[in-house]
């Protein structure tokens, strides 16, 4: 063998095992069997098992005051039941679906195969609106889109009769499923098999078994990317750190086809970009210096002696003060809250807020538009899958100790059943916020002193797409109100440039710097500017699903001359909107809304519909042109507010098939039909935006950066729902030793 054959072996053993050790902790693997993936009965058991918690058990939890006992072992999801008609499928149900999809004609052609998405087909919204618990089920279905050659199938199985029934084959729209996570890992490998990229890398001084190359979408922009899914790749240096990204090998990009994994093309505009170095990149606290003289935090943690104030019943029915919603996770929305409904204590009624609510679409472009960056305008839930990049939650750090676990349950691209463990956490919050308060002023010569706390419930959800790590909370309010909340945090996207100061930045005639597209945050280090955008599905069925949309335009009044000391004021001047187009709303400080969702069939006692309104936070707009290509794949963003009338079909507001798309079935599409939206099923979509221009405090990672919306109740209740609340009183909480140091 000659030596330059050997060592390239070599160096494809090293590498592939390197890679294998780095994503199996991202990507789980399918098991070699579901016995295997699920025997949770003693200590070397899998660690793709689910977590108990005593939450899930109808039993009171006991507490000791000696240390506690080993946390009970891990879930067996072999034993889940079905107890809710939107409860996610079950490991017994995806291996029956695996099972009769096998001996289908479609799949025994012997024609390459993979199942990028097995979930339940939920119900028609009727009958699980009118299922009540102890009732039958409706028919258990699983929806499965595929890809067969190079054909895309929409497929549905019945679990009972064992039917497979094709909804659409092949797909005629354009875009493709979302990628599997064997196809992420795959393509992570695929540019080490060209020579042509090893010579590449090697000639900038770099050791092939120090390199990590990512896959990265490719959008759509009608060239390469037509008629074949492509994917593209970059690579980064993990020399002296682990934090790779702030290494990339700059203006090196890998064509690959993703079907078949061959390079098709290697386009290499940086060789002269030094490649960053290591220092100061690290992050991980056990490598971390402890020369800060900062002052450190103490300890702090939330104790509930009496045990939380929530249960999950059947696994998904989560109940807590005046709420109870289904909970599942999703592998593209992450997270899915169902049948919303929350507890009037003046009508000892339970009534409906939200019918469904869940992330549609994040879109996240990068603005510099040279050869190695243009592409990058990501999807991450219709190309990556949201809820596939979620990661298992850290007890302690994601969430407190008093929190609960619930894990997602998906399949890989073979059918087989996986576990993602702890991927959704729940807990009660208290961060000394206030509920409500009132103190009688001395003049008054009442005594009174009113003020209850605020303590609120949260379902939490982390992903790490790459180098960006996204915290999605919902969270409850027993005023009525549910606040969606999306943090930002992870590790910027970074380019390589060789500049190591801004005084080095060149200048043209009239004293103006190069345009850099972003920041200079360290040595040969440039953040990108880029947006993210985070757009919600929010079916809100506000006592019953036939609701209207209500907008509130607050508008300045002047006054008639002699009529008051006042020149002006404001009003309120609210207008039923009929029809979707005038339901696309872009948010103005100048041109001040609310925006409400009403029943006008249920009224208040004194006349008022009921309702809910949607209260937007700080948010960002798209400055994108409207014909530029991924905008017009994403041209949901064109507004902050839409509003649709209810279609099951009608849930991705980047279609279906996102992936290299060309905005050809969104949100945007099915608005422009115009249809009408006046006491019918209405959906509300909603965009939380940021914009994001990177300095130097995000290097080498993240401080978290949060916005949020609230759904807050709108003459739903006759009065405050909270005006019976109890105080804090000191004998009901625990008294803990407190211990002080000397500074």
């Amino acid at each position: 063998m000659e030596p330059k054959t050997f060592f390239r072996l070599i160096f494809l053993i090293v590498t592939a095992g390197f890679i294998i050790s780095f994503t199996s902790t991202n990507f789980p693997h399918a098991p070699s069997s579901t016995t295997g993936l699920l025997d949770c009965t003693d200590s070397s058991s899998s660690p793709l098992c689910a977590s108990r918690n005593f939450l899930f058990n109808k039993q009171k939890p006991q507490f000791s005051k000696q240390d506690p006992k080993p946390k009970p072992k891990n879930h067996d999801h072999l034993s889940d039941t079905l107890n809710h008609p939107l409860d996610p499928l079950t490991v017994m149900e995806f291996n029956k679906v695996r099972s009769l999809l096998s001996s289908d004609a479609l799949f025994s052609t012997g024609a390459p195969h993979a199942f990028h998405s097995i979930v339940l087909e939920e119900p028609e919204k009727n009958l699980v609106r009118a299922w009540e618990k102890g009732n039958p089920l409706p028919p258990r279905k699983a929806s499965v889109i595929a890809r067969v050659g190079p054909d895309t199938h929409v497929l549905t199985v019945d679990l009972s009769s064992g039917r497979v029934d094709i909804v659409d084959s092949p797909v005629p729209v354009s875009g493709y499923p979302m990628m599997t996570l064997e196809e992420m890992n795959e393509v992570t490998f695929a540019p080490f098999s060209s020579a042509d990229v090893n010579r590449t890398i090697v000639s900038g001084g770099v050791n092939l078994t120090d390199v990590y190359c990512f896959p990265l979408s490719s959008g759509w922009y009608g060239r390469k990317e037509e008629n074949k899914r492509v994917i593209k790749s970059q690579c980064y240096s993990s020399q002296g750190t682990a934090n790779f990204y702030m290494r990339p090998i700059e203006g090196l990009t890998i064509l690959i086809d993703l079907d078949t994994k061959q390079v098709i093309e290697i386009v290499d505009t940086g060789p002269n970009i030094p490649i960053p170095g290591s220092a100061n990149t690290e992050y991980r606290f056990k490598n971390l210096g402890t020369t800060d003289k900062t002052r450190g935090l103490n300890p702090i943690s939330i104790e509930q002696p009496r045990g939380p104030s929530f249960v999950i019943e059947d696994n998904h029915l989560v109940k807590w003060a005046n709420w109870e919603f289904h909970l599942k996770p999703d592998p593209r929305a992450g997270v899915v809250l169902s049948q919303v409904r929350v507890h009037d204590p003046d009508t000892q009624e339970t009534r409906e807020v939200m019918y469904q609510g869940f992330v549609s679409e994040l879109f996240v472009p990068y603005m510099d538009p040279s050869d190695a960056w243009y592409f990058k305008t990501y999807m991450d839930a219709g190309e990556y899958g949201f809820g596939l990049q979620a990661m298992p939650l850290v007890p302690l750090n994601d969430c407190p100790r008093n929190a609960a676990y619930m894990d997602g349950v998906f399949t890989t691209a073979d059918g087989t059943p996986f576990v993602r463990e702890n991927m959704i956490c729940i807990f009660e919050r208290y961060a000394g916020d206030i509920g409500w308060r009132h103190s009688e002023s001395p003049i008054s010569g009442l005594p009174i002193k009113e003020v209850r706390p605020k303590v609120t419930l949260v379902v939490r959800m982390a992903a790490s797409v790459g180098n960006y790590d996204y915290i999605i909370d919902y969270e409850f309010q027993t005023d009525g109100l549910i606040k969606a909340k999306v943090g930002l945090s992870g590790i910027l996207m970074v380019k390589g440039t060789s500049y190591q100061n801004k005084n080095q930045v060149n200048k043209d005639k009239e004293g103006n710097e190069e345009e850099l597209h972003g920041t200079l945050l360290a040595e040969n280090i440039i953040g990108v500017i880029h947006d993210h955008y985070v757009t919600f599905y929010l079916d809100l069925d506000v006592d019953g699903p036939d609701n209207s949309f209500l907008k509130v335009n607050l508008k300045r009044q002047m006054t008639e001359p002699g009529e008051s000391p006042r020149k002006s004021y404001m009003k309120a001047v609210k207008n039923i909107v009929k029809t979707e187009k005038d339901a696309q709303i872009k948010l103005s400080l100048y041109d001040p809304s609310e925006f409400h969702v009403v029943n006008s069939a249920k009224t208040t006692r004194v006349g008022n519909p009921t309702g809910y309104k949607i209260v937007p936070r700080a948010t960002a707009a798209s400055l994108l042109d409207h014909d530029d290509p991924p905008q017009k794949r994403a041209a949901f963003t064109n507004n902050q507010i839409w509003v649709t009338p209810y279609n099951k079909t009608e849930k991705w507001a980047a279609g279906l098939f996102t992936y290299q798309s060309h905005g050809d079935d969104t949100l945007a599409v099915w608005s422009d039909r115009d249809r009408d939206i006046e006491n019918t099923d209405i959906v509300v979509w909603y965009t939380l935006g940021f914009h994001h221009v990177p300095c130097q405090e995000d290097f080498p990672i993240m401080p978290t950066v949060s916005s949020s919306f609230d759904l807050k109740p709108a003459n739903f209740f006759e009065r405050n729902p909270i005006l019976r609340a109890a105080p804090n009183f000191e004998h009901d909480l625990p008294v803990c030793e407190v211990k002080y140091v000397s500074a």
